[in-house]
């Protein structure tokens, strides 16, 4: 610097210096990275794990259910090399985990005979009104105080009603199933009518089995075309061992929309897996029906209408359960495990075909004779030991999932000297999976990764855009987003049910989909990543809008709508999701605010804490007479606090016209919000439109960089540092030239030294 009392130095001579600097750390950058290997050896993550069991066994089932959570890294990244090791506890797990995904996805035996449950509401509605003949006047007195307000059956011929009520006793309640498919009745004037927020119980008794699909299949339409949006429905299960064991939750992934009307019922259907649910009534096969003086082994389903509309009721006259049902046997998934061979009669012959195989897919690479030999020994040790060959087969694939070349992402061996060739074309088709599908490589990357071919800069680019229009792309999209954004915290906040009456299940699910909808809508239309920072477009849903304002927008389904100014919205800054994560459930909180926005826009966070930091004294009555700004400029007074709260308070200060929830509001307890500040450069920031426009104006270049640091440390699976700095500054350039589209970047990046060497 020069001296204090020297002249100013001239800007032609600032520029010269910074350039001069700028081009220096580029070459020490590239020079450290040449000389200095990296590792990204790490284990896979739980979704990860996942995701890779479910495209290597076929089924869509949470094989990482229960597994410990994920460590989080500095940058909020969940696969970072630097974390995921594994005890040997926790590969005791993977071990058992293994087995019990194989054995679900195999048979052996004969096809298990399904049973069947038919129930109208015809005969729900009889046994019902037998019921309250027999009951006591106190019993009969009550459910004609439930009426019509909650789930009842309805004569439409008549107008007479039966209330649904239901016990849990004894299993009098149970249906008693069939071995053949029931024959679908007409029609019936009676009906089962499920209010908005109600339910109806349907007991099963205790013949359900352990593994296939369990189907269930309704006649149900709405009641009115009046609602706005159609009505939905959910499947629950439950079961009451005794008084003190209970379980009751949801099993549908997504509700069935019941668009069908009065007149023209439809069928609706849901499949669930059985094995997915869990906890099971664990007397179930100890106990008898009905023996009431011990504990009751009865399961029962529940039809719930989880609308909001008090006017979205839902009417359903039939109901059809079937278990377990296997459309067709073996099934698919087991055939694709034990594979046609000309070796079927040959056990040996044959077990080496099915492994040698799978191990190719499980581990990612072709596989050695010698490693396939390794295998069969163990198979040959374990048949005996086992009631047949399936069985044997299945002990031995999980063995090989249980290898570290299953869990764990290894490259190849190699000496120092070659610590910085390029990846081969199987270390290079693991790499691009992982990052664009969380899982590992299907056949055909393995393919061209066998022939040599993958490396092929033309046939690269191909199978980037190959793997970016397949469905499976989307796990990349959910779990960049969450990671990128530090979407945690959203799900540990608890809002004041007083103060935001509006706040729900649907209204939660919409905000946390809603970062991910702008995602996908930029991305697959290769947008400017400029866009994060401010659009002139949303992507939401029905509920969303509603809580936004934005008229004209209904359903469940995010779409992209215009956006007017006043509106208040546009980009990540404004979504409700991260201005409800990063509040205190009652207000908003600008520390946070200001925090994320740093760390995870402009990856520029702000130094930690110095020790003993005082506290505001909101017990001080001046305290408490001054706005929330007028505290944050008094606490930065202190010089303890003023480093590091320079850099965060304004641009959390900015945030204070959005409330806990991300509603826009002039006031906060009945004082007038004053949301604008200084940033330390002296540059004013007028509320979150200010600081849209200062980013847009001045930070460009910077959230460039920021948002290209991310991407490629979510892609590499390990945290970048200094020596990887020439390679996001020249990423950056091409992608600002390029016109910022963010599936650009993905390509640029995947083509890059970066992306292909270790």
């Amino acid at each position: 610097m020069p001296p204090k009392d020297g002249p100013e130095l001239p800007d032609e001579d600032r520029k010269r210096i910074v350039e001069w600097l700028s081009a220096e750390v580029q070459k020490a950058s590239q020079v450290q990275r040449d000389q200095q290997g990296f590792s990204s050896f790490r284990r896979m993550t739980r979704y990860e794990y996942n995701y890779a069991l479910q495209d290597l066994l076929g089924l869509e089932l949470d094989f990482a259910k229960d597994l410990p959570p994920d460590p989080i890294a500095h940058d909020g990244f969940m696969n970072s090399s630097e974390l995921l090791q594994m005890t040997g506890k926790q590969y005791a797990e993977y071990l058992d985990r293994n087995r019990q995904a194989l054995d679900r996805v195999t048979v052996s035996g004969k096809r298990p005979e399904a049973l069947y449950w038919g129930v109208s509401a015809k005969q729900a509605s009889a046994r019902k009104a037998a019921e309250l003949e027999e009951a006591d006047d106190r019993t009969r007195t009550r459910a004609t105080r439930t009426g019509t307000k909650g789930a009842h059956y309805k004569n439409t011929e008549t107008g007479q009603t039966v209330p649904a009520t239901w016990s849990y006793v004894g299993a009098v309640n149970a249906w008693t199933p069939t071995t053949t498919a029931p024959e679908v009745p007409e029609l019936s004037e009676v009906i089962a009518v499920l209010p908005a927020n109600q339910g109806m119980v349907i007991e099963l008794g205790n013949r359900l089995p352990d593994k296939g699909i369990l189907r269930v299949r309704l006649r149900a339409s709405r009641a009115s075309d009046e609602a706005d949006v159609a009505p939905r429905l959910a499947l629950e299960f439950g079961w009451q061992g005794d008084k003190d064991q209970k379980a009751a939750f949801r099993i549908s992934s997504s509700d069935l929309v019941i668009d069908g009307s009065a007149e023209r019922p439809k069928f609706y259907q849901w499949d669930i897996r059985l094995g997915e649910i869990q906890p099971r009534n664990p007397v179930r096969r100890t106990e008898e029906l009905g023996v009431t003086d011990r504990t009751n082994p009865s399961e029962y389903l529940r039809l719930f209408n989880t609308s909001t509309d008090q006017s979205a009721d839902i009417q359903l006259d039939y109901v059809e359960v079937s278990a377990p049902v296997y459309d067709q046997w073996p099934p698919a998934t087991h055939s694709a495990i034990f594979i046609d061979s000309e070796n079927r009669d040959d056990e040996t012959a044959y077990a080496r075909d099915i492994v040698s195989r799978f191990m190719r897919r499980a581990w990612r690479r072709d596989v050695s004779e010698s490693e396939v030999n390794l295998q069969m020994e163990l198979f040959a040790h374990i048949r005996p030991l086992c009631e047949n060959f399936e069985q044997a087969v299945v002990e031995t694939l999980a063995a090989v999932l249980s290898s570290p070349r299953f869990l764990y992402l290894v490259q190849s061996d190699r000496s120092d000297l070659e610590s910085q060739r390029k990846l081969n074309d199987f270390e290079l088709a693991t790499r691009l999976s992982m990052f664009l599908w969380c899982s590992t490589p299907d056949d055909e990357l393995l393919d061209l990764a066998s022939a040599g071919r993958l490396s092929d800069s033309e046939q690269l680019m191909h199978q980037t855009r190959r793997m970016l229009d397949d469905p499976k792309h989307k796990r990349f999209s959910t779990h960049f987003v969450q990671q990128w954004l530090n979407m945690a915290p959203l799900e540990f906040v608890r809002f004041d049910r007083r103060t935001y009456p509006e706040y729900d299940d649907s209204l939660k699910q919409a905000m946390e989909q809603e970062p991910l909808a702008l995602f996908e809508e930029i991305l697959q239309n290769d947008r400017s990543v400029i866009d994060f920072i401010h659009c002139d477009y949303a992507v939401v849903n029905g509920r969303l809008a509603e809580h936004y304002g934005i008229r004209d927008v209904g359903g469940d389904e995010f779409q992209k709508v215009s956006l007017k100014p006043e509106d208040k919205r546009g980009g990540v800054l404004t979504q409700a999701a991260i201005l409800a994560m990063n509040s205190d459930g009652t207000d908003s909180h600008p520390l946070k605010r200001g925090i994320w926005l740093l760390e995870s826009i402009l990856n520029d966070p702000p130094p930690p804490p110095p020790p003993a930091v005082p506290e505001i004294d909101i017990a001080d009555p001046e305290i408490m007479k001054m706005t929330l700004k007028q505290r944050m400029e008094d606490h930065r007074s202190q010089p303890a606090c003023y480093s590091c709260h320079v850099k965060i308070d304004p641009w959390g200060i900015a945030f204070e016209n959005y409330d806990a929830l991300g509603n826009w509001r002039l006031e906060s307890r009945g004082k007038e919000i004053d949301a604008s500040s200084l940033l330390y450069d002296e540059h004013e920031l007028d509320g979150v439109d200010g600081v849209k426009r200062y980013l847009l104006a001045n930070r460009q270049d910077q959230f460039t960089r920021a948002i290209v640091h991310k991407i490629a440390t979510f892609a590499l699976g390990r945290p970048l540092n200094f020596t990887d700095r020439a390679s996001i500054e020249r990423l950056t350039s091409q992608l600002r030239n390029q016109g910022d589209g963010l599936q650009t970047l993905i390509q640029l990046l995947v083509q890059s030294d970066l992306f292909q060497k270790s």
